[in-house]
């Protein structure tokens, strides 16, 4: 790559988002500039990146419209005098100002759908906040330069609905692959792991319901959001607080020895939203880099994986008793859980290099 000079934009604090940390490591790796523009908390860890340059904005609003509104005038100001080859929206929640900085500056622009925004399950019961966002992508998403996203499903819907051409990149980290042996340690502890957003949708209650049914495992739950309170209330309702942990947002780099601890990680989409549908998130391929069996959605793009690589199980659909029942599987099965640590070796290394060529 020659000297490019990037600038890539999320809403959200860079401390812990992983992905962003990936791709612009990546892009300095292979020779770009880059700079990563997010946001800044009251209570934001100082941010540093060894391959690129983090930028943050404070707002005097923290949500709503007003903040949307105000993150992306303040983003558009910016970028009309930062100097770069290349603008990136991470998201449709930076799209407008990405889009109309770049065309009135004359740069790139780029569109990287980590997800179908419209779609998200948070919007599926505000009918009038989701048409808002739906006017905002009909409008900005053809105008940019280049469009692409997380699997082959999604880039084939949202590129039928928006006109375009979307490319497909995988949420895929470096791995190392040694091979043979599963990297994780067993613990003598029964740890479910979850690891990501505290948002609706995930079924997060569904799994700390099914708890009470699993006496000997403990869930744990590394992250922050919307429902916190609540998932902390209806733990202590069921009388399992001791065994649910709530460990909060947890660094980056210290992630996979949190997930070598566990026994089994747990990723699920409650039905209702085509983005979550449709989706392949990062979590899914952390799993696998550190040979955990994980618990995921029988939805299609897990299926594609799953069927060639024994890497997970799969579930019909987020219920109380089919959450207890997989758990329990993998007690009443240790083979199946040794054969799902495999791509930790040699499957691992199949997955990503075939996922990786066909982006």
């Amino acid at each position: 790559m020659l000297k490019k000079k990037i600038i890539l934009a999320v809403i959200n604090d860079l401390t812990y988002d992983r992905r962003m940390g990936r791709i612009c490591s990546a892009l300095g790796d292979a020779g770009a500039e880059v700079t990563l523009i997010g946001r800044r908390w009251r209570n934001s860890k100082a941010f540093h990146a060894a391959k690129f340059k983090g930028y943050r904005l404070k707002c005097w609003f923290n949500k709503g419209p007003l903040f949307y509104a105000e993150y992306n005038l303040r983003l558009f100001f910016i970028l009309l005098f930062m100097d770069a080859d290349i603008l990136c929206a991470c998201d449709l929640d930076t799209a407008p100002a990405i889009r109309f900085a770049g065309w009135l500056t004359g740069k790139k622009s780029v569109y990287d759908a980590h997800e179908y925004f419209s779609e998200a399950p948070e919007l599926t019961h505000r009918p009038k906040v989701k048409a808002v966002w739906e006017w905002i992508a009909k409008r900005t998403i053809p105008g940019f330069d280049v469009c692409y996203t997380v699997g082959e499903e999604l880039a084939t819907l949202m590129g039928r609905k928006f006109g375009v051409h979307f490319g497909v990149i995988r949420n895929i980290a470096p791995g190392s692959f040694e091979g043979g042996q599963p990297t994780v340690k067993i613990h003598q502890k029964k740890i479910l792991l979850y690891q990501g957003a505290l948002n609706v949708g995930r079924g997060l209650e569904s799994c700390i319901e099914a708890m009470p049914y699993l006496p000997d495992w403990e869930f744990w739950l590394a992250g922050e959001g919307d429902i916190t309170d609540r998932l902390k209330s209806l733990a202590h309702d069921k009388g399992i607080a001791d065994r649910v942990h709530f460990l909060g947002w947890v660094d980056p780099d210290q992630l996979h020895d949190l997930m070598r601890q566990a026994r089994l990680s747990i990723n699920l989409r409650e039905e209702g939203s085509l983005n979550d549908y449709y989706s392949l998130p990062n979590k899914f391929f952390d799993a696998i880099h550190v040979g955990l069996p994980s618990i995921n959605m029988n939805y299609p793009e897990y299926a594609r994986i799953i069927s060639k690589y024994p890497c997970a199980i799969l579930i019909d659909e987020v219920e109380i008793k089919e959450i207890s029942r997989a758990v329990r599987y993998f007690d009443d099965h240790p083979t199946h859980g040794k054969r799902c640590r495999l791509p930790a070796g040699k499957h691992q290394k199949n997955i990503t290099g075939k996922m990786n060529h066909r982006s």
